[in-house]
């Protein structure tokens, strides 16, 4: 594939303006430029739009500064109807408010996308490979996924394309998840050592998102890989111990341990995404065939993230 030097232009929104939509939007704005006349904007609640926060002013400061243009809806409490009138006047729309919203939110997305008529849609599926994962996963929220996939496979007005990320790579460190206990310098390898885990920065993930929307020859009704870096646990143990210059103890957590740990307590989020990543399965890819190998885009490993923020200087 080669990249036209004058891509279609396209009006895009983007719902959202979170950790993944920032990158998405600052990258669009910068690839747009290629187009001429495409438009970029976003979708995002009245009172965020207005408000008097710090922190998010500047955010929404910066976005206008960049040219994009703000759309006041909000993606939980506005009907289908409501949204897809409001998509409708799009070319391209792209989810990046994740599943904060609910387990019902990507389904309701979805049915406004295609009531709007819009051309083509990119749901919030950065993340796993539902579909290799399968339905009744410990993590049930991925049933709500896959009946997106479902309901976008079976129309052809609406062209989609799905973004696969693997995990955010900064999700593998936080303590929360409790993979990396750096307290007692030991990493708690879900399912083996042997395990992998596709990880890719959402800084990353924004910068090959635009690439892929304005990309010639288009994208269409597929899957596309990125992939930051594929690891194993063990390797991430060895990653540690050379940026942080000590050793890590390898633990294993087990399937069984974690599916035991998951009936103990069955609403957990974290013990749900830990038995999924356990059983490894469409939770990582080999690297060579992904997006950013084949258009020898430079992106963030797992050892450089480690090293711009655990290294102590």
């Amino acid at each position: 594939m080669t990249e036209a030097t004058h891509p279609s232009p396209q009006s895009i929104l983007v719902l959202g303006a979170g950790e993944l939509g920032l990158p998405v939007l600052r990258n669009l704005a910068r690839v747009a430029k290629r187009s001429p006349g495409s438009t970029i904007s976003v979708l995002l609640r009245d009172s965020t739009i207005n408000t008097q926060a710090p922190e998010k002013k500047l955010e929404v400061d910066e976005l206008r500064s960049l040219g994009i243009q703000l759309v006041a809806a909000d993606l939980v409490n506005d009907s289908i109807d409501q949204l897809a009138e409001v998509f409708a006047a799009f070319d391209t729309v792209i989810g990046c408010a994740g599943m904060v919203a609910g387990r019902e939110t990507p389904m309701k997305l979805a049915t406004a996308a295609l009531r709007s008529g819009v051309k083509r849609y990119f749901p919030w599926q950065f993340g796993v490979d539902f579909e290799v994962i399968g339905r009744g996963s410990p993590q049930d929220l991925f049933d709500a996924q896959l009946d997106v996939r479902e309901l976008l496979r079976a129309q052809d007005k609406t062209e989609w394309v799905i973004i696969s990320t693997g995990m955010f790579t900064s999700f593998l460190f936080e303590p929360v998840f409790e993979v990396v206990d750096f307290e007692n310098d030991a990493i708690n390898a879900l399912g083996s050592l042997e395990t992998s885990v596709t990880l890719t920065t959402p800084e990353d993930i924004g910068k090959l998102t635009a690439d892929i929307v304005f990309f010639e020859p288009r994208f269409r009704n597929e899957i596309v890989y990125l992939s930051g870096d594929t690891v194993t646990y063990g390797q991430v143990a060895s990653i540690l111990e050379r940026v942080l210059g000590r050793p890590f103890k390898r633990n294993v957590w087990t399937v069984p341990y974690l599916m035991h740990e998951l009936e103990k307590d069955p609403t957990h989020h974290i013990k749900k995404y830990r038995a999924v990543f356990a059983q490894g399965r469409g939770v990582s890819w080999p690297k060579a065939g992904t997006f950013n190998e084949q258009q020898s885009i430079q992106v963030t490993t797992a050892e450089q993230w480690a090293r711009d923020n655990l290294a102590v200087n």
